[in-house]
């Protein structure tokens, strides 16, 4: 399949609607605060944002928690002239076991994840439909770990299912990545060093041991 440059089609998007008098609604879903930070800052000045933040992937539901009041203290301090709505989606870890099902070996990039981005994201398509939302995206594109070919290809196929615009998005693009890093040492924001399921922390668990056991 031919490569996207979404970065591309979302600026001639965002040039047009710099044009208009009309703020278009986008629901956004967020995985945690530092990704949505830059998201935020970028995307505020064009849309209506509403946040919604639906990861039963993360694993133990503490950490669920601890993500969600990150991402509401982050918006409460951010001086956003459009302060977006958050809306916290029920944590349903079964879910996310249920689409993982066989998959638990592979490692994080492959099938599985690619599973659990179809599972977010059409649940941000669904709301997005109900809420009457222009548009919905997500800002897992923004981390140099997510394939954002891929977040593209699913959002495209719901697109079509569920008759709402995805946002074409590659947020790592215009040293997003960076800037997010820099808004979270400014919020002081707490920054997992896992993608927050039990399969990407064992495997940070295990490459942390082997790190340590090599320098021994």
């Amino acid at each position: 399949m031919e490569k996207i440059n979404h970065q591309k089609k979302l600026d001639g998007l965002l040039e047009k609607i710099k044009g208009s008098s009309v703020r278009p609604k986008l629901l956004l879903h967020s995985c945690c605060a530092p990704c949505s930070s830059y998201v935020l800052e970028y995307l505020s000045g064009y849309f209506h944002i509403i946040l919604f933040y639906y990861n039963p992937n993360i694993s133990p539901k503490e950490e669920f928690e601890k993500r969600t009041r990150e991402l509401q203290r982050l918006v409460g301090e951010m001086p956003l002239e459009d302060k977006p709505e958050i809306i916290v989606g029920e944590y349903e870890p079964e879910r996310f076991y249920e689409i993982a099902k066989g998959l638990e070996d592979l490692p994080e990039g492959r099938e599985r994840c690619f599973r659990c981005y179809r599972l977010r994201l059409e649940k941000a398509a669904v709301l997005a439909k109900q809420l009457g939302a222009d548009y919905f995206t997500t800002t897992l594109s923004i981390s140099p770990y997510k394939n954002a070919q891929k977040l593209g290809e699913i959002a495209s196929e719901l697109e079509g299912i569920y008759d709402v615009k995805a946002l074409p998005s590659d947020f790592k693009k215009k040293e997003g990545y960076k800037r997010s890093i820099e808004l979270s040492a400014q919020y002081d924001l707490y920054r997992q060093d896992y993608c927050g399921c039990v399969y990407s922390k064992a495997e940070r668990d295990r490459k942390n041991r082997e790190k340590n056991s090599s320098c021994g």
